[in-house]
């Protein structure tokens, strides 16, 4: 399933409401099949030199379905919100 890690912007901060937001704007701009249908804020994991550690994000899905816990405190899922 399609899953954005999203680092916000000083100013502004996550919720619900930001996360329709964004929700209804992938809807208005991409096809169904490249649409994420799942959003989570928070600090990306990092490289010395900057790059995102993508393998340490599969990391975190897999050990949390391993785990069966629950979603994160900023995690949504498009079926959540009604369009």
């Amino acid at each position: 399933m399609p899953k954005a890690f999203l680092t916000l912007r000083a100013g502004y901060a996550p919720g619900r409401e930001l996360a329709r937001d964004i929700f209804v704007f992938l809807r208005s701009r991409l096809s169904p099949y490249k649409r994420v249908r799942r959003l989570e804020f928070g600090e990306l994991p990092k490289t010395i030199s900057g790059k995102i550690r993508r393998v340490d994000l599969r990391k975190g899905e897999q050990e949390r379905d391993r785990a069966a816990t629950t979603r994160g405190e900023f995690e949504y899922y498009e079926e959540d919100f009604e369009f």
